[in-house]
């Protein structure tokens, strides 16, 4: 089984943030692959993984990175496929900023598109939608996901007009 989606984050340190995307695509029966990989401790791993990536099936990567986070960025630049980055506030970071920016603010002509901070079940379903706008099954599986998020809300409404004030008119 060849993965559609790569997860990629700068070290293991970064895989407590990234597991909700793999649990995500677990759920939604995406075949991924994880891996570790550093802009800056393994420049030239990163490169040959960006240049491969597609011809080995990947179509959309999502790649966490905390502090000076250039791991989405160096990928999005040599790969021809869509880069979701996911900003970690790690130990190292000035409480998330840093990574943001670092994801974020991308030189014209090098996009990644960016998820919140420690964000990476968004990431997983942004790459879901990604590939469900070519292939039918992945498409459903979105649909069904997006009408379970609406009835969690329904039932948190029936939960909250059970609970009693006196001046609450609802």
């Amino acid at each position: 089984m060849n993965p559609r989606v790569s997860i990629i984050m700068g070290s293991t340190s970064d895989w407590p943030i990234m597991e909700a995307a793999a649990m995500f695509l677990d759920q939604m029966e995406i075949p991924f692959e994880i891996n570790a990989l550093s802009a800056h401790r393994t420049p030239q791993q990163a490169i040959d993984f960006a240049k491969k990536a597609y011809n080995r099936g990947v179509r959309v990567i999502i790649a966490g990175a905390g502090g000076a986070a250039h791991l989405p960025g160096v990928i999005a630049a040599l790969a021809p496929i869509p880069v979701i980055g996911v900003p970690i506030n790690a130990s190292i970071s000035i409480d998330g900023w840093d990574s943001i920016l670092s994801i974020l603010q991308m030189p014209p002509g090098i996009p990644v598109a960016t998820v919140g901070l420690d964000a990476a079940k968004n990431a997983g379903i942004l790459a879901a939608q990604i590939l469900a706008t070519g292939d039918e099954k992945i498409l459903e599986k979105v649909i069904e996901f997006k009408a379970s998020q609406q009835q969690k809300i329904v039932k948190a409404n029936e939960e909250l007009a059970k609970v009693k004030f006196k001046f609450k008119s609802n």
